[in-house]
């Protein structure tokens, strides 16, 4: 598992070529952060289903209401419901660093936002390896087009993520630990073609509120 560097220079809000000096200090930011804590996640298979209200996660309490949904998991049926964290350790090394310097802060915030979605690849690759001639889809998670925000509890229920990573849910639907990602992944018989392609491509662009703070759903 690796952290991507050009992902958390993204996160930082560089386009382009970034300064030498500043890949520098994030590199040396991101290996720092990869020393101390790695993602951990867990996630679980469910028999999928359609209903009136939506896609189904059979046994989980989950159903996946809207038209992202339906078109992310058009040929699957079974659904993989994920969650990935850096845990509480990191709210520490952030409180720290936003005590020493706050530049070294948001290099900090940026690499933990890449870390977590690197925990997410490693859980698609481990999935894949699990189920060898099976196809999976672009994962996608509550907030990312029509799918509502609102699902964290029950995705944060289906899989225990209180008990068995310590992520709580806020009245807000955002979750604590901050550095914790909830995502839906369609299996299917069939070759499943890349339908997420970055912000451009999602309905909620102009009104979404993690690009009014510099950041994805992703993050």
């Amino acid at each position: 598992m690796e952290l991507n560097l050009e992902e958390a220079l993204r996160y930082l809000g560089i386009k382009g070529f970034p300064p030498e000096e500043l890949r520098r200090e994030t590199a040396a930011v991101a290996d720092r952060l990869t020393a101390a804590l790695r993602p951990r996640y867990v996630y679980r298979v469910f028999p999928l289903s359609r209903a009136p209200e939506g896609a189904a996660l059979e046994g989980s309490g989950v159903t996946l209401p809207g038209e992202t949904a339906r078109r992310m998991l058009a040929d699957c049926d079974q659904a993989v419901l994920l969650l990935c964290t850096l845990g509480a350790g990191f709210e520490t090394m952030l409180r720290a660093a936003q005590v020493r310097d706050m530049a070294q802060a948001a290099m900090l915030d940026a690499c933990g936002s890449a870390w977590v979605e690197s925990g997410c690849d490693a859980a698609q690759e481990e999935l894949q390896a699990r189920f060898p001639g099976r196809y999976l889809t672009d994962r996608f998670s509550p907030g990312y087009g029509d799918l509502p925000l609102s699902l964290q509890p029950a995705v944060c229920a289906a899989l225990d993520g209180g008990r068995r990573l310590g992520v709580q849910v806020a009245e807000s639907f955002l979750m604590n630990p901050t550095k914790s990602v909830t995502a839906v992944i369609g299996l299917s018989d069939r070759p499943q073609p890349a339908r997420i392609r970055g912000c451009g491509f999602c309905p909620m662009a102009e009104s979404c509120p993690a690009r009014k703070g510099g950041k994805s759903c992703a993050s």
